[in-house]
């Protein structure tokens, strides 16, 4: 049967509509899978992860293992660039099988005026290769600082982070960090946390796994 030719329009428009909704859906990230506890987690960073600044147990991965019952490794290394991190994860991945990869690093590269480019490299095969490996992960901005931008308390995250959380489909935790570099409440120093700063973070970091599924 030969539809008017209003209601033909409004038949290819609709029909339209849901193609482009269902392409929008495949581009979405993939649902994340809870995690039951125990689960080994693999806190992949710098400095700002292995907690600089405070006590061992107040770092953000012994704080986040506290509220979620998982094992949380802290493989942050002070000093530690995304290349030196990229050199490093294949024999973490191996060591520890973990079911969620949490990254955060960069911070070095840039305070080193290192190239963006090259970070973005670096993360992007790291963010892969966790991947490949099995495990989810998680995208942690890290603020595009120096030195003085940090002195100045306005600090953002690196667009780098957006950029690759797009191309790979994955959660990004935004914010966070720049939040607690920009507050001299919640630093030891320019570029590090104190307690209290790990402990906003760690609290920034739950309930965003939260939302994600990853935590009941």
């Amino acid at each position: 049967m030969r539809l008017p030719p209003l209601l033909h329009r409004r038949h290819i428009l609709l029909a339209s509509t849901a193609a482009i909704a269902l392409a929008a859906c495949g581009k979405r990230p993939p649902q994340a899978q809870a995690l039951p506890a125990e689960a080994s987690v693999l806190a992949l960073g710098d400095s700002l992860t292995q907690g600089v600044g405070a006590k061992a147990d107040e770092a953000w991965p012994s704080l986040l293992a506290e509220r979620t019952g998982w094992d949380v490794i802290n493989a942050g290394i002070s000093g530690d660039t995304s290349a030196q991190a990229l050199e490093r994860l294949p024999d973490l991945l191996q060591e520890h099988a973990p079911a969620l990869v949490v990254v955060s690093i960069g911070g070095n590269d840039f305070l080193r005026q290192m190239s963006a480019e090259t970070a973005q490299a670096n993360i992007r095969r790291i963010c892969q290769q966790a991947k490949d490996s099995g495990a989810q992960v998680l995208l942690v901005a890290v603020p595009q600082f120096s030195l003085l931008a940090a002195g100045t308390g306005r600090l953002s995250d690196h667009p780098l982070y957006t950029a690759l959380a797009k191309e790979l489909q994955l959660p990004l935790l935004e914010g966070a960090w720049a939040e607690v570099l920009s507050n001299p409440a919640l630093r030891s120093d320019q570029v590090h946390g104190n307690a209290a700063g790990y402990a906003l973070f760690t609290q920034q970091l739950f309930d965003f796994v939260r939302q994600q599924g990853w935590h009941g």
